[in-house]
């Protein structure tokens, strides 16, 4: 079985490089589809168990994808070589993550020392400080359209964390649909506790708009869970309230969960409204301070869902890592009470910028509805040029990082105007006079 597992992994990575060479997608949802049926059948023949034989299938389509994805850039990947750049003195116009250039909110600054005054140390609960929870159950209750209870909240170590702690749920050889272009950590981190990805995609022809009749089509005998992500990344769509029902009745005719990550949910234009809001029992719901309150680097997030859901979120983290530091945690809880309407505000006036911009450079795009991004068809690989973009200054994201979109770039509007304006300039620049 082992020489067998080697000789397939091999030929995995040599349809890979050609899949690449031929700008074709890592997946086959077609071909995943008849595999799945065939091996259905062959159990069916042999009396064996049809979910033991899926979770094989699923074991080695996974492990294909992890060989064939090897290549791939990411945003980070970007990040991490202008970084690099950045040592060697370099200057590089970042526009390849979503970090805020806004410094946290002004009661970030003493919390650090109030939490050290007032004791908040030490070891805490899992799930957070419980007053930490019950600030955040009330603000959910606030902001959210639903009623949030302490025990239906706990805190993590980023957004992050909390969508690897509601993947983690699942079984391995179970199955979650990702609605594509999508923020690749989502597949990630389903591919490492052994989940099945099943993409549905999305275009811009069609507006980047997913409909009901895609998840049901989608969700197969071993789906257990329905990825949502709006005001979505990369490309800034909001569902409206009547399609965001339509989807999360599909998801709940087929009894799925539904991981709803909203951490752009302050940068959105009027209509966005939370799943929280549709009243359905297996939602989970991701939050973080990251882009809500500028505090990437103190790693703070939140999830929310019914209380045996999060108590065995809670489990896990427990098992992982004991809990978030305290200290951050109060500096958290101080920063919900801040007023961060204007920084929205910039974000979306930043947007209009460079959305301004790409439309006299010729680029193709939907105007973005929230988050804090433009996804461009750029009408060649968007890796190469994300890669000729670093050596001359900006670093953008390549499209493959958020699925089947070689010929798109992400850029970020986390820069002041006369930065982005830099930058895009670059960009135009660097792509000639094919475009306007």
């Amino acid at each position: 079985m082992i020489r067998l597992l080697k000789s397939r992994t091999d030929l995995a990575l040599q349809i890979g490089r050609l899949k690449q060479d031929m700008g074709k997608g890592v997946t086959d949802r077609r071909r995943e589809d008849e595999l799945r049926e065939d091996v259905r059948s062959l159990c069916r023949e042999l009396g064996m168990s049809e979910s033991l034989g899926a979770r094989f299938l699923n074991f080695l389509l996974n492990e294909s994808v992890s060989v064939q994805s090897t290549g791939i850039s990411t945003h980070m990947d970007i990040f991490m070589r202008a970084k690099s750049l950045e040592a060697q003195g370099r200057h590089i116009v970042h526009m390849e993550v979503g970090e805020p250039d806004f410094a946290p909110p002004d009661v970030v600054r003493g919390s650090m020392t109030d939490a050290f005054d007032r004791g908040f140390t030490r070891y805490g609960p899992a799930g957070g400080m419980p007053q930490f929870r019950d600030a955040l159950a009330r603000y959910a209750s606030k902001n959210f359209g639903a009623d949030v209870s302490p025990s239906g909240v706990m805190v993590t170590p980023g957004g992050r964390f909390a969508v690897y702690l509601a993947i983690s749920l699942l079984d391995p050889g179970d199955e979650i649909i990702v609605i594509d272009p999508a923020w690749p950590a989502y597949a990630q981190c389903a591919q490492s506790s052994g989940v099945k990805v099943t993409t549905i995609h999305t275009d811009m022809a069609g507006g980047w708009e997913p409909s009901a009749e895609q998840v049901k089509e989608a969700a197969g005998p071993g789906t257990r869970m329905l990825v949502l992500n709006y005001p979505n990344n990369p490309t800034g769509k909001v569902l409206s309230a009547h399609a965001q029902d339509e989807i999360v009745g599909a998801a709940s005719d087929r009894g799925l969960y539904i991981l709803s990550d909203e951490i752009y949910w302050q940068y959105a234009k009027p209509g966005w409204k939370s799943v929280l809001g549709s009243g359905y029992d297996k939602s989970i719901v991701v939050q973080s301070f990251s882009k809500s309150h500028a505090m990437t680097g103190f790693r703070v997030g939140y999830a929310m869902a019914r209380p045996d859901v999060i108590g065995s979120m809670v489990a896990r983290q427990a098992m992982l890592m004991a809990c978030v530091a305290e200290p951050v945690q109060y500096a958290a809880m101080q920063a919900l009470g801040a007023d961060t309407d204007a920084r929205s505000q910039t974000i979306m006036s930043r947007l209009d910028v460079i959305s301004d911009m790409a439309k006299k450079m010729g680029l193709e795009f939907v105007r973005p509805d929230g988050a804090m991004y433009l996804f461009v068809r750029i009408g060649r690989d968007g890796t190469r040029l994300a890669r000729d973009l670093l050596e001359r200054g900006v670093a953008v994201a390549p499209g493959e990082a958020f699925g089947d979109y070689r010929d798109y770039i992400r850029i970020s509007a986390c820069q002041n105007e006369e930065t982005l304006i830099k930058g895009m300039n670059i960009i135009y620049g660097n792509l000639g006079n094919r475009h306007g």
